[in-house]
């Protein structure tokens, strides 16, 4: 057993240092030649700190992110292997009076570990947000939605729990299809009730104030057959200086929205250039193709990590404490083989994701034929945001579901005004 520790940690490590050569030191995240002095090259919209400023707060974000999907399936390992989930699990069925309450014991105590587990990496995501000018929030603002968070993020899984052990007992063959077919309906359902019961929990939505320019708006959503009566304005400022905006839900529930800091930073033209991105979203029905695929590449998802669990009780059970798929303990071997599973997925749906979002640009660019503002708005989102323009070739395959800024610069302007 110490000695399968010390390998995980240990390829854990080396794992971090080869990630920090690449990231810090052998990446290449310059402007490509051609496009140099061109509205694509950040020396013709930042200024030389704000230059430095995005390549620093960039590469640092790329590093945690990278570090932190082996830390979930070293997290997952190390209370597997050194028997912390098999001691939660006999402390829950002491304790609990009924199947349910144990189960929801172990729950509580496993998703308790993962906070405290996370919270170094969510901290550090909070404080270089905060250096470099990107966060806003105090630190107990920022505390209380992390609170937020657990608790919302526990009655869902907790939820899921509890369907993927009555399926694990109830057909321990085909537990991965039945426990697939239960998460259609409820990913259906999140999505719709996600805009007007989850977001509200963390901001403050309302009309938008500017009717002028709402006016103008819903004039673009009529020109692309989108029914809506309202945009709404969620207050952001008071949380980030970056701005964002985007249509949400499904059903009668799709909403358009605005953060107030892209109301604050970009003029009438360039908020109908984003409005008009993000209708495309819905005339070409992305979300629904968004959420087919989800649910296609979970099922899978699970049917894989239903082979894969079976070899691994089989082969090391005793090793990870897990002799039998019925125990509770076998939760964090589900989530770990999971986990990595998404983690290879991940360029398959960032690369549809980028697809969309390439088609929702030109989609805008027709409804808009404003070039000027198209550009314009990459830039300032590119300040705002920090975000490099011409990331590493694995952080654009694993962490990016839109093309590069250094791209979407360079596809307005090769675009032909009609």
């Amino acid at each position: 057993m110490k000695k399968a520790v010390k390998i995980a940690i240990g390829l854990y490590v080396v794992f971090a240092v080869l990630l920090y050569l690449y990231i810090f030191q052998l990446a290449d995240t310059s402007i490509p030649e051609a496009l140099k002095g061109t509205s694509a090259d950040s020396a013709t919209f930042m200024n030389t700190e704000q230059q430095v400023l995005s390549e620093e707060y960039s590469e640092i974000r790329n590093f945690f992110f990278f570090l932190q999907a082996p830390f979930d399936w070293l997290f997952y390992f190390l209370i597997l292997i050194l028997g912390f989930s098999k001691k939660m699990e006999d402390s829950a069925r002491i304790v609990g009076i009924s199947s349910f309450v144990s189960k929801s014991i172990y729950f509580f105590f496993l998703s308790l570990l993962s906070f405290v587990a996370f919270f170094p990496f969510n901290y550090a995501g909070y404080y270089f947000s905060k250096k470099y000018g990107i966060s806003t929030q105090s630190f107990s603002l920022w505390m209380k939605d992390e609170l937020i968070g657990f608790w919302i993020g526990l009655v869902i899984m907790l939820g899921i729990a509890i369907v993927f052990y009555y399926f694990l007992s109830k057909s321990p063959k085909r537990w991965w299809l039945y426990l697939w077919l239960a998460m259609v309906p409820f990913t259906l359902f999140f999505m719709f009730v996600k805009p007007t019961v989850i977001d509200p929990l963390y901001n403050e939505f309302y009309p938008l104030k500017d009717k002028e320019l709402e006016s103008k708006i819903l004039a673009l959503a009529e020109q692309a057959g989108i029914p809506a009566d309202h945009v709404f304005e969620v207050n952001m400022a008071e949380k980030t200086n970056a701005m964002n905006a985007y249509v949400t839900g499904i059903g009668s529930n799709s909403r358009i929205v605005l953060w107030d800091t892209t109301l604050n930073k970009l003029n009438d033209e360039e908020i109908l250039f984003i409005m008009a991105h993000e209708m495309a979203h819905y005339v070409e029905k992305h979300v629904y193709t968004g959420v087919g695929l989800y649910l296609l590449l979970a099922l899978f998802g699970f049917w894989m990590t239903a082979k894969i669990m079976n070899v691994v009780i089989q082969r090391w059970g005793s090793l990870l404490r897990v002799t039998t798929k019925n125990s509770l303990s076998v939760l964090p071997l589900f989530l770990c083989i999971l986990s990595i599973l998404t983690f290879i997925s991940d360029p398959v749906s960032n690369t549809v994701s980028r697809y969309q979002e390439s088609r929702a640009d030109r989609y805008a660019l027709e409804m808009t034929n404003d070039k000027e503002a198209a550009i314009k708005t990459f830039q300032e989102l590119s300040k705002s945001s920090l975000n490099q323009l011409n990331p590493p070739w694995l952080v654009k395959v694993f962490r990016y579901g839109h093309p590069t800024m250094i791209e979407r610069i360079s596809t307005v302007e090769q675009y032909e005004d009609k």
